[in-house]
């Protein structure tokens, strides 16, 4: 139960308090240290799946916790960002987000419960949907130019990319599970 993939897993549901308490810290470099202990939860985001894998160290609490962990994370990133920055341009693909996240972890809970839990499985493009969205809100955590770079007008755009492929990837996945949403139930009509 504690190999190492867990508690990878269990560093970054940690990392939670103090990414909200590093990110509203009352100094100039806040952002900065706000930014270094998200990436560090996605970095761990992969390298738990990717030792789990490695090592044959996969488990039922891993596969359990490494998604609500993930979820956690991002939400509370992007709750913190509308909050810092409450303007409709962020807001909507956040709530797309963080809207398709609950979707989907309840369609994919109900396609347990039928033992097709395989049909909406994690796609390609949830994968690239998790990579541009990881790095739109390193890109809007750090907020500071550098070298010229506008990183939040970056992290703005890879966040609508990211808004979108989440929204194609929910699409996949209610395809995939279309069959059994309207399958009649025993007993129901």
């Amino acid at each position: 139960m504690w190999t190492t993939p867990n508690l990878l897993t269990l560093l970054r549901i940690l990392l939670i308090p103090v990414f909200v308490g590093v990110f509203y810290a009352p100094v100039p470099w806040a952002r900065l240290a706000a930014t270094l202990v998200f990436t560090a939860a996605a970095i761990t985001d992969w390298l738990d799946g990717w030792l789990a894998r490695r090592w044959g160290q996969t488990s039922a609490l891993g596969a359990f916790l490494d998604p609500v962990a993930d979820k956690l994370m991002v939400a509370v990133a992007l709750v913190l960002l509308v909050q810092a920055d409450p303007r409709a341009a962020l807001a909507l693909p956040a709530a797309v987000i963080i809207g398709r996240e609950i979707a989907v972890s309840a369609l994919r809970e109900w396609m347990a419960e039928l033992g097709a839990r395989t049909r909406v499985a994690v796609s390609m493009a949830g994968k690239f949907k998790t990579i541009a969205q990881m790095v739109a809100i390193i890109l809007l955590i750090l907020e500071t130019p550098i070298l010229d770079l506008p990183l939040y007008e970056l992290g703005l755009v890879l966040l609508y990319i990211a808004a979108f492929l989440t929204l194609w990837s929910m699409v996949l996945y209610l395809r995939a599970a279309w069959p059994s949403l309207t399958a009649e139930q025993p007993g129901k009509g």
